[in-house]
């Protein structure tokens, strides 16, 4: 394999830096591609955006889907939990008056009891219990999750574990838990859409920007996997994953729990 040029071609073009959440260098290419869900999550939020006073974005990424949800409410804040797109977003979004607060435990989030008309989430782990203390008494919370199979046969391929920490994750338990705060759920979907690797350094590099889906992932650990997934994108035209999206909207009312 270390004789493969092309191998060494594609290992040594995944090195490019990985900034914010922009996965531009790998989907703007065409090397990897996403099947397309049943739901817009962006579609979705934008007439609740219009209409609310006040929203939080939890796990905002670089601010590069928050900065294109323009034109914002009164209050705009957001939050990141991984430290390098803190500064990413600061620089994104601070100059379009959104409050950017880095998120050190998300069972403590540092904003008033219902501070917010609207929560959106995509993709970021969340407590029910915050989310129903920041809204507002009819607020709505809106997130779109990963589902914890997400991706299974990069790990199955790499002969690797689902993660621990994610593989739980689902619809029926997140949903159950905001019910069990008192949240009223009034939209719930699940989706599989397929994601297309169509060489191996696309594959290295999302591994390398989404360290939760394979741990402690290393090129020279896994090269022997590494390169039979590469022949069988030589043969196939791609390698293919399954992802696991699932959809929920909950509404906090006036007489439900406090």
């Amino acid at each position: 394999m270390r004789n493969d040029p092309l191998f060494t071609a594609f290992i040594n073009d995944a090195a490019q830096p990985f900034s914010g959440w922009d996965f531009s260098f790998i989907i703007g290419t065409g090397r990897l591609q996403n099947g397309l869900l049943p739901w817009s999550y962006g579609s979705l939020i934008l007439p609740y955006i219009r209409n609310a006073h006040s929203m939080l974005d939890m796990g905002t990424g670089g601010g590069e889907f928050l900065s294109k949800l323009q034109l914002f409410p009164h209050v705009v804040c957001a939050t990141e939990g991984y430290v390098p797109n803190v500064p990413v977003a600061k620089a994104r979004l601070e100059p379009l008056g959104v409050r950017i607060e880095q998120e050190h435990d998300k069972e403590a989030q540092p904003f008033e009891d219902g501070a917010f008309d609207l929560i959106i989430n995509r993709h970021k782990s969340y407590s029910a219990k915050e989310v129903r203390r920041m809204l507002k008494d009819g607020g709505t919370f809106i997130t779109q999750q990963v589902g914890g199979l997400d991706c299974a046969e990069i790990n199955e391929a790499l002969g690797v574990p689902m993660n621990p920490r994610t593989v739980y994750s689902a619809l029926e338990t997140r949903q159950k838990e905001l019910e069990s705060e008192g949240l009223q759920v009034t939209l719930s979907r699940e989706a599989s859409p397929p994601q297309r690797f169509y060489d191996i350094g696309a594959l290295i590099y999302y591994l390398k920007a989404i360290p939760w889906q394979v741990p402690d992932f290393d090129v020279e650990r896994h090269m022997d996997e590494l390169y039979v997934i590469h022949k069988g994108i030589q043969e196939n035209g791609y390698f293919e994953a399954t992802q696991r999206r699932f959809l929920l909207v909950a509404k906090r009312r006036n007489d439900l729990k406090k």
